[in-house]
């Protein structure tokens, strides 16, 4: 699997730090050469699932570019002494695909959310960016589906040619997916958002500007979803401890 030559490895996982513009560029030389690849968006719980989860461990490093999502992936790099250019977050990377993507005329197709999140997401990001153009939307079922329901999804989102799959089915899902989809869905890219989905379509309201800017948005999760996020910020500090084992140690697992 392709993978941009930056790429830099914190515990065991490779990492391309690089800006939004330098997804975009992939993007294009993607779709330019005809290469079909799926993103993950990787923040410092993800990496300690990878530790435990092999198969999300290996989905993750077969991923087209492995992106730096959460401030403690930037910590851990300037800890490193790793060059890098900041977050790229899911949310953001969704409304700033969906602009840079109208000039060059992609197609996007949504997949995932609970009941109706895909359709009002589609709908809201086409107001927001005039010539959008949406390719198609699906909200799978919360449960194992048959190789018949799987293929006729396949068929679905193959039949309307999309240049971008969003991918809103939450982590360790939707990377899983993704690796398991990669040679039957034709489309340049794959791209596991998760919470994006939500945010976008209204149903969970975003972090303010200035929280997300800061890098401090964990904090405003954990106050509005205590029981989803308090495990993640536990997790944070074992993270720091790794990555300070790592950087005086040298051990990269």
């Amino acid at each position: 699997m392709h993978k941009d030559n930056i790429r830099h490895r914190i515990l065991g996982v490779d990492f391309n730090l690089i800006s939004y513009e330098g997804v975009f560029s992939a993007i294009q030389s993607w779709r330019n050469n005809r290469g079909q690849y799926y993103i993950t968006l990787t923040p410092p719980y993800s990496v300690l699932m990878c530790h435990r989860d092999i198969a999300l461990k290996k989905a993750t490093g077969n991923a087209g570019l492995t992106l730096p999502d959460g401030a403690g992936i930037i910590l851990a790099a300037k800890l490193l002494k790793y060059p890098q250019y900041g977050r790229v977050t899911g949310p953001t990377l969704m409304l700033s695909l969906c602009d840079w993507g109208r000039s060059e005329k992609l197609k996007h197709f949504f997949y995932g959310g609970a009941s109706g999140v895909a359709e009002t997401l589609a709908e809201r990001l086409a107001k927001c960016y005039p010539g959008l153009q949406i390719a198609g939307t699906y909200c799978p079922p919360f449960r194992q589906l048959s190789e018949d329901e799987d293929a006729e999804i396949i068929r679905k989102i193959n039949e309307n040619c999309p240049d971008i799959v969003w991918v809103g089915l939450g982590s360790p899902k939707q990377e899983k997916w993704m690796a398991e989809h990669i040679s039957k869905i034709e489309t340049t890219a794959m791209i596991g958002v998760g919470a994006a989905f939500d945010f976008h379509s209204g149903k969970v309201k975003w972090a303010p500007a200035w929280m997300r800017n800061m890098g401090i948005e964990w904090a405003y999760r954990l106050a509005h979803e205590p029981k989803r996020m308090w495990r993640r910020n536990v997790n944070s500090f074992i993270f720091l401890a790794k990555i300070l084992h790592q950087r005086f140690q040298g051990s990269n697992d």
